[in-house]
């Protein structure tokens, strides 16, 4: 009886297991959710496309992958830095984050062996919440053969250059002419000398270390079919904020390198019309990114809007620079209430981006991917 009873209660208690697991799954199904099926109606389409194998997605990580210290296990996200295009349209928006994994990791090792990192992905998350499996792969390793032939050349090199040098230095301890006398053997002998040190350091020398910083491009492959639902164009727009009588209009978008050439600079064409009762600087304009980080105006660009005032009935335009972190970030211009601490107009460069002429969006294409190989900088300190 009491067995029989025990019985009764442990199955209760299991159907409503049951049951709390299948409404957390359902929630996330779009065809279970009156919520999610009117959110559909609003984003997509209707329309399908297939992100498929082999495809390669453009995407920079949130954090730092080291070689020597990230592990097999370490979690990490990236972001996708451009939207994905289908035929029909728009399949995965910028801004989407992927889910990632380190499946392998090696530091550098001696006979020039490189540092390595595998990276794996499972999901996509989308700015709307909707989570995408995928099954994705990137890695820094060479393929062997080429890792062997670029290991043998570097090596090559090094007994070269200690040949040359070892003739060198026999050539002036010795001199031409006891060079002259042993028919060259000096000379042979010192360049024999300085190929077996230049081996000798070939042999010695360790490999570069592996380092993904956020901001690097990193290119990963599909290596399933997913079918993706398509974008609505208006659904991609990005909020923005404005205010009676001022207009705030971004002509032109470009990225540009600072000084020590790193491609960390957005320069604006704007124009602004301030018909309101408002008053403001040029101090007051500001850059911020979907990470909501704060970038003021830089005094390496133009800096005539800079140090402007926009009074009512004022009409100005001209450029003006920032310093971000990443330019592959979304931002928005805004025009800061310094009397509220609030910004009066919000406008995205996303949306201004899609005006930009044809030329200038090739332009920025060529100076943001820049060819990266993941390796560390040599230290000078490094033997």
């Amino acid at each position: 009886m009491r067995r029989g009873i025990a019985l009764i209660i442990l199955s209760f208690f299991m159907l409503q297991n049951v049951v709390f697991a299948s409404g957390d799954v359902f929630q996330g199904h779009a065809e279970f959710n009156d919520e999610y099926v009117e959110l559909d109606k609003e984003l997509f389409t209707g329309k399908t496309e297939v992100l498929e194998k082999r495809d390669t997605i453009e995407m920079t990580v949130s954090q730092v992958l080291d070689g020597n210290f990230s592990f097999e296990g370490d979690e990490f996200f990236a972001e996708i830095t451009s939207d994905v295009y289908g035929d029909k349209g728009v399949i995965i928006p910028k801004g989407t984050l992927a889910h990632g994994f380190i499946t392998d990791s090696g530091e550098a090792k001696r006979f020039g062996r490189d540092g390595y990192l595998d990276l794996s992905f499972d999901k996509l998350i989308t700015p709307e919440g909707r989570e995408i499996p995928i099954e994705g792969k990137m890695s820094t390793k060479l393929h062997p053969i080429k890792a062997a032939a670029k290991i043998a050349a570097t090596d090559i090199g090094y007994t070269a250059v200690g040949g040359v040098v070892g003739g060198m230095v026999a050539a002036q301890a010795l001199g031409l002419e006891a060079a002259i006398a042993s028919n060259g053997y000096t000379l042979a002998g010192g360049a024999a000398i300085g190929s077996a040190v230049g081996l000798g350091m070939s042999l010695y020398r360790k490999g570069k270390d592996v380092l993904i910083s956020p901001g690097d491009e990193i290119k990963v492959k599909i290596l399933s079919n997913v079918q993706l639902p398509v974008y609505k164009e208006e659904a991609l727009v990005q909020k923005e904020e404005k205010y009676p009588g001022l207009d705030v209009r971004i002509s032109n978008i470009l990225y540009e390198k600072d000084p020590f050439g790193e491609v960390n600079t957005i320069t604006l064409s704007v124009c602004i019309s301030n018909m309101s009762d408002k008053s403001f600087a040029g101090m007051d304009l500001a850059l911020v990114s979907d990470y909501n980080t704060v970038h003021n105006p830089s005094i390496f660009g133009d800096t005539r809007l800079l140090f402007s005032q926009f009074k009512p009935g004022d009409r100005k335009a001209g450029k003006i620079s920032f310093s971000v972190d990443n330019v592959k970030h979304s931002y928005w211009l805004v025009v800061n209430d310094r009397s509220k601490n609030k910004p009066l107009v919000k406008v995205s460069l996303d949306n201004a981006y899609k005006n930009v002429a044809e030329n200038v969006k090739k332009r920025n294409d060529k100076v943001k991917h820049r060819k990266k190989n993941y390796y560390k900088e040599k230290d000078v300190f490094d033997i």
